[in-house]
């Protein structure tokens, strides 16, 4: 991105897992930067952060943080978010939120550059980024919806620890060690509920991400369901959820049953998906090649593979869909809107 005008960039929730790899990618991807903004909460304020060789103070995200700030990228959960990004916006910047905050806004983009990038052109003032788990799941079936068309959608989860932020990390490894030394765990963390109960993650699988609702599915069962809708822009997409907790640190991985609309040929699929923006296709199963969270780990692709046509439904197909959700799920898909946006004004 060279002889680009530079921006004044503000990054918030600096300090927090997906904060330090927005800013190692705007670094890497020598994003053009006329000056870079760290902002967290009074707690983590003061904390020093080296970018492109140059020490940066952490400062506490104010509203008069803003001043003269072009793009802002939030990550700082969403009631800084709800907070914040107005008082941004008010002051020019245009935000790229990471949280729930404005995602089913009906004035607010919801964006994933390989689904959906035009819709960043309709913001006013304030872009979402989906759920972690929307994200790689839709970059995986836009192609096939382009193509065939898409009436429903069956997704099962395998969500990593890290989406739960670095507690429930540090949570997983000490009771992983705890459990093998034949001591008794203490869950502190798992899962994040309304509920004070806390369940082992250490080697085991828990069916709850978020709080239940009132329709006995989670809040991030409907994020998926919500979300997905509205970055195909398809009412008529007939999507349920299942999302699960487990041990497992980077990478969420995803079963997906998918009912298409026209009939299909397989190697067409492969050949859609291997040639899909953001895409990678792993699917040579008589050699053992399939995605896997621990190869997509720091990649910034979403990973597909397991490709066979359902044997109850001829129209269906059957996919496991894995991506690192820190990276595409959040901060590369966070900058490619950046990027967009830095791009547009030339």
């Amino acid at each position: 991105m060279t002889n680009q005008k530079r921006y004044n960039v503000a990054v918030v929730g600096a300090t927090g897992a997906v904060g330090e790899q927005i800013i190692a990618l705007l670094e890497q991807r020598q994003f053009p930067i006329q000056s870079l903004k760290l902002l967290s909460s009074a707690r983590s304020a003061g904390k020093k952060i080296v970018f492109d060789g140059q020490e940066i103070t952490v400062e506490e995200a104010k509203p008069e943080s803003f001043e003269g700030v072009d793009i802002a990228l939030f990550s700082a959960g969403g009631d800084v978010s709800k907070e914040l990004a107005p008082a941004a916006v008010e002051r020019g910047a245009v935000c790229i939120d990471n949280t729930n905050a404005f995602r089913m806004d009906p004035n607010t983009p919801l964006v994933v550059p390989e689904v959906n990038i035009e819709k960043v052109k309709e913001h006013q003032g304030i872009i979402a980024n989906p759920n972690c788990s929307t994200i790689q799941m839709v970059a995986a079936l836009k192609p096939l919806y382009d193509r065939y068309g898409i009436s429903r959608i069956i997704v099962s989860t395998y969500q990593a620890v890290s989406g739960a932020g670095s507690k429930a990390i540090s949570e997983l490894l000490r009771q992983s060690t705890e459990v093998l030394a034949g001591n008794e765990v203490e869950p502190d963390i798992l899962p994040v509920g309304s509920l004070p109960v806390k369940h082992q993650i250490a080697f085991n699988a828990i069916p709850q991400i978020d709080k239940f609702q009132d329709n006995g599915f989670t809040l991030e069962e409907m994020k998926m369901i919500r979300e997905t809708k509205k970055i195909m822009n398809d009412d008529s997409l007939q999507v349920t959820a299942t999302c699960v907790r487990i041990p497992v640190v980077y990478g969420h991985s995803e079963s997906v049953y998918v009912e298409l609309k026209d009939d299909f040929q397989m190697e067409d699929v492969r050949e859609l998906l291997a040639n899909a923006p953001g895409l990678t296709l792993v699917d040579e199963p008589s050699e053992q090649k399939y995605p896997l969270a621990t190869e997509s780990a720091g990649k910034p692709d979403v990973f597909v593979g397991r490709l066979r046509r359902d044997l109850s439904q001829p129209r269906a197909l059957n996919m496991w869909v894995v991506s690192d959700n820190l990276m595409k799920g959040a901060a590369w898909n966070a900058v490619q809107i950046a990027e967009y946006i830095a791009s547009e004004r030339q």
